[in-house]
């Protein structure tokens, strides 16, 4: 549970805070009315889960196109001359 965050934290004006528990301590979820409102991480665990995410689609995209790869349709780079 430390990683919730009352939004009630912030109106305190404890933000510099909070964004140093962020650092130390990693991720934090802020809560609104009882309910999450956003995640607060460092601009380096961002960068990475975005890596994940796009490293994730690039594999999908090529499975996808080595599932529905026919070599007759395909055409050689080499150059014959």
């Amino acid at each position: 549970m430390k990683s919730i965050v009352p939004i009630s934290r912030f109106n305190k004006g404890e933000a510099n805070r909070i964004f140093e528990e962020v650092e130390s301590s990693g991720t934090k979820i802020v809560m609104k009315n009882n309910r999450p409102a956003c995640i607060l991480m460092s601009p380096e665990q961002y960068e990475s889960l975005m890596e994940m995410v796009s490293d994730y689609l690039l594999q999908e995209e090529a499975e996808s196109r080595m599932a529905h790869y026919d070599p007759d349709e395909s055409v050689s780079q080499d150059i014959q001359y």
